[in-house]
């Protein structure tokens, strides 16, 4: 039978597509469904032997990722996290184990990048978003009372599921890590599933790739480019993507504004670039794309060259590309960039 290619999913919001066939057997059909959680859209792409065995994988796999939306969302009152928000202050809070390890995997990325990732920066990064949207600029006084309350050394652990506070203001927001970790779960209930082919995206920013579609290497994903003239690509097989960029970007009384906010600071990171992470599993790519954002190119080379299995681009807004990788590449489809090279 002869194949052809067609774009399965579209991934508008971050520019992001995938191709598979759409002409295999009616066995090998793909089955594709969206859900809206987490504040964005999730959509799953699987194959099985039959459309109702994928569906009804891809159920589950929406269950567990809204189920995870209620442990770590910080907008809903009755979240595990929110709870956590409001009662782990001087005090050892026993929380749901996802969020426990959601916590927990999030402090390497604080370690190895000094600092600038963060999740208890919620604060400053509420008031810059508030400054974008036309209320005031944070003033000097505002960022300096909010100060005490960042800080990632202020969160104790205490296995196997206890988490305090050392700070009497401090906040978690799990949203440079959460949505990565909800993906690895949904691809852990799909594979319980007996499920081995199938693409799971996180709103476009974050995706894993599980095997591939019948007849192709990988699940082609171009990423996102804000000059539009890389044109970068790479192939998912058992590992995942996310991308980070400074969204709403704009200046205030002369200083860029935004939502990823560098907690060292207390300012919006200053970068034209849109940073993407190839690695083995999605809480690892979402974690690393904000880390890299932060921590900028030359850091951020030397982050990933010690970092298993990952690859990393930055293409800024007039099409520079400076790339790194540890192991797995990411293709270049066009000459129109600027180049600065890559390591190994």
């Amino acid at each position: 039978m002869r194949w052809n290619r067609l774009a399965i999913a579209a991934m508008a919001m971050a520019g992001l597509q995938l191709a598979a066939a759409v002409n295999p057997p009616a066995a090998a059909l793909p089955v594709h469904q969206h859900k809206y959680a987490m504040g964005t859209v999730f959509d799953i792409v699987a194959y099985a032997d039959s459309p109702e065995r994928a569906s009804a994988a891809i159920e589950k796999a929406f269950q567990e990722i809204v189920r995870l939306d209620q442990v770590m969302s910080n907008y809903k009152p009755e979240s595990e996290l929110s709870y956590l928000n409001r009662s782990a202050h001087f005090h050892v809070q026993n929380v749901e184990l996802d969020l426990y390890r959601a916590v927990e995997e999030s402090l390497p990325y604080s370690r190895m990048s000094a600092g600038k990732f963060d999740i208890t920066v919620g604060p400053l990064s509420d008031l810059w978003k508030a400054a974008v949207r036309g209320g005031p600029v944070p003033s000097a006084a505002q960022l300096a009372r909010i100060e005490p309350c960042v800080g990632y050394t202020k969160i104790r652990m205490v296995p196997p599921r206890g988490i305090e506070f050392l700070s009497p203001c401090l906040q978690i927001d799990l949203g440079a890590i959460g949505k990565g970790y909800a993906v690895d779960r949904a691809v852990g209930i799909l594979r319980a599933q007996g499920i081995r082919r199938a693409l799971v995206n996180a709103g476009g920013s974050t995706m894993y790739g599980m095997g591939s579609p019948p007849g192709q290497a990988g699940w082609a994903v171009t990423l996102r480019d804000p000059s539009h003239r890389v044109d970068p690509e790479v192939s998912l097989h058992n590992n995942a993507v996310s991308t980070s960029e400074q969204t709403a970007p704009s200046l205030l009384e002369n200083r860029r504004a935004g939502h990823i906010v560098d907690p060292r600071t207390g300012l919006p990171v200053d970068t034209r670039f849109a940073v993407s992470v190839l690695a083995e599993n999605a809480t690892a790519a979402d974690a690393l794309s904000t880390t890299l954002l932060l921590v900028g190119p030359e850091k951020g080379r030397r982050l990933v060259s010690r970092t298993r299995q990952t690859a990393a681009i930055w293409i800024s807004t007039q099409g520079q590309t400076i790339t790194a990788s540890s192991g797995p590449q990411i293709s270049l489809r066009t000459t129109n960039s600027l180049s600065t090279g890559g390591s190994r």
